[in-house]
């Protein structure tokens, strides 16, 4: 397992960070998933075997947000 950090511009609110996470759960290869608005980051841990930081990037961009790093 694997650790990412990345920033996540435009969350706002509580319904941000939980739209996100839900987001990232439901992707196979997901161990766990902090979500944080206030910092506007998002930390995963998840399994590189089988998933990538890419596909990662792409389901929180798919909601609408932002991401760099």
């Amino acid at each position: 397992m694997k650790t990412i950090t990345m920033h996540v511009n435009g969350m706002h609110c509580g319904s941000c960070e939980a739209l996100v996470k839900e987001a990232l759960e439901e992707l196979g290869g997901v161990g766990s998933v902090e979500v944080s608005q206030r910092s506007g980051t998002v930390k995963v841990v998840y399994d590189e075997n089988s998933i990538s930081p890419q596909a990662l990037k792409s389901a929180i961009e798919k909601q609408g947000y932002t991401v760099s790093g």
